[in-house]
């Protein structure tokens, strides 16, 4: 019996689906699920390697190490060598390391902030895995200031929260006597 050629191309491309398919199902077979590996982070979540002073860290993004600059706080310094440390600087570090601890973080940009400072740390909001917002955390309680020098979307939320710490003498508010600095800023004095 002699095929036409439409049926033969017919015939072809009905093998052809056939072989594909069984091959698509003896891979999937031979290879399986994922293996599930423990310990590994969330998508999305970064492992904080190391905590710089009160607003910034360093994460492990897939295998680079990558300074994180924390969107719309301020806390007083504790790195800066041209700077004695600051009133509460200390505190602050500690505050923010306390916080986060172990934990992962999930990072997000903010699309009225740049992506990178001028020392090429990525500017970011930084979570923690039950959805706290680190930043608001660290104003919250007195820990930092609601850094509005650079426009970015969370800025009335966290000058609210800072009014809120100031009046209620929480944290550095109760320690300190904060003064504006020449950036519209705020710094401590020293300890």
């Amino acid at each position: 019996m002699k095929l036409g050629k439409r049926q033969r191309r017919k015939l072809f491309k009905i093998g052809f689906a056939l072989v594909l398919s069984g091959l698509i199902w003896y891979m999937n077979r031979q290879v399986g699920p994922p293996p599930q590996v423990i310990g590994t982070q969330s998508p999305g979540y970064y492992k904080v390697t190391s905590f710089e002073d009160g607003d910034t860290i360093t994460v492990d993004m897939n295998g680079k190490q990558e300074r994180i600059r924390m969107i719309g706080v301020d806390t007083p310094e504790t790195q800066d060598p041209r700077k004695p440390v600051q009133c509460f600087g200390k505190a602050a570090s500690q505050f923010t390391r306390s916080l986060i601890g172990s934990q992962n973080v999930r990072l997000e940009a903010d699309e009225l902030s740049d992506n990178r400072d001028r020392y090429n740390r990525l500017l970011r909001y930084v979570y923690l895995p039950d959805s706290r917002l680190v930043q608001a955390e660290i104003i919250k309680q007195g820990y930092g200031f609601a850094y509005t020098s650079f426009p970015f979307t969370k800025s009335a939320e966290f000058k609210t929260y800072e009014q809120h710490a100031r009046e209620n003498n929480q944290g550095l508010w109760n320690a300190c006597e904060p003064t504006t600095n020449q950036f519209g800023g705020h710094t401590s004095n020293p300890e």
